[in-house]
């Protein structure tokens, strides 16, 4: 007999459905009594399950609608949080376009440099909202972490451009804490050009670093965005709202 508790059984398949696609960001879970039916389990033993399910980020309970899918990538800090998925919660349409794939990196930022000290891989990417400019994201990668990285691995539209699932999914990687620095600034003529905003436009900057279980980094992440911007802090970890 398992020693497995029977909602914990039923929290992995259900979360294995999720990381699988059988559930879209923004849809709704079946009901608690179709779920029990499903797994041959009492209500309470799947309302256990999905509540962990809340609590890890994935799920978020509405009354009177049951439990709907919130996003494939819960965040450790407010710069893992999914834009892909906040667009989407928010029935819109996120996009993203690849800007640039520089194998190896060059004229790396002091902050870049600081960090690594191996070849790296920056990857620049253009994130729209309804086809309209949002943000500029400039990502770095020790490159023997994503060997065979090309362009054929950054979907344009749907679930799939998350570089937060990207780098999961087709490169196995994961990271378990982060670090990041908000700051605002004047948007320089490269910044300006892809945001299709005039140069010296104030704009915040967001510098994430992600670590491994070691404290080892495992990408640097710097985004530029254009306002408004707004943060939520009433779910008790901060989320940026998409405006």
């Amino acid at each position: 007999m398992s020693s497995t508790p029977k909602y914990q059984s039923v929290h992995d398949q259900i979360l294995k459905r999720l990381q699988d696609g059988h559930y879209s960001i923004g849809t709704r879970l079946p009901t608690e009594d179709l779920l029990s039916k499903t797994f041959d389990v009492s209500r309470v033993t799947v309302r256990k399950a999905l509540e962990m399910l809340v609590r890890a980020g994935y799920l978020t309970a509405r009354q009177g609608s049951g439990y709907v899918v919130s996003t494939l990538s819960p965040p450790s800090s407010t710069c893992m949080v999914s834009f892909t998925d906040q667009v989407l919660m928010d029935g819109r349409i996120p996009g993203s376009r690849l800007l640039g794939l520089e194998n190896p990196a060059r004229n790396l930022p002091d902050a870049v440099s600081e960090i690594f000290d191996e070849p790296l891989v920056l990857i620049e990417r253009l994130r729209t909202v309804d086809n309209q400019p949002r943000m500029l994201t400039q990502t770095w990668i020790p490159a023997r972490l994503v060997p065979g990285i090309s362009g054929g691995d950054f979907p344009e539209t749907g679930q799939g451009q998350s570089i937060l699932r990207i780098l999961r999914q087709r490169f196995g990687l994961e990271w378990t804490s982060a670090c990041e620095t908000l700051d605002s600034l004047a948007a320089s003529p490269h910044v300006s050009e892809r945001l299709n905003i005039p140069v010296q436009t104030p704009i915040l900057s967001q510098a994430c670093t992600a670590f491994d279980t070691e404290a080892d980094p495992v990408f640097y992440d710097l985004v530029y965005r254009r306002g408004p911007i707004s943060f939520d802090l009433s779910g008790g970890k901060p989320q940026q709202t998409v405006q």
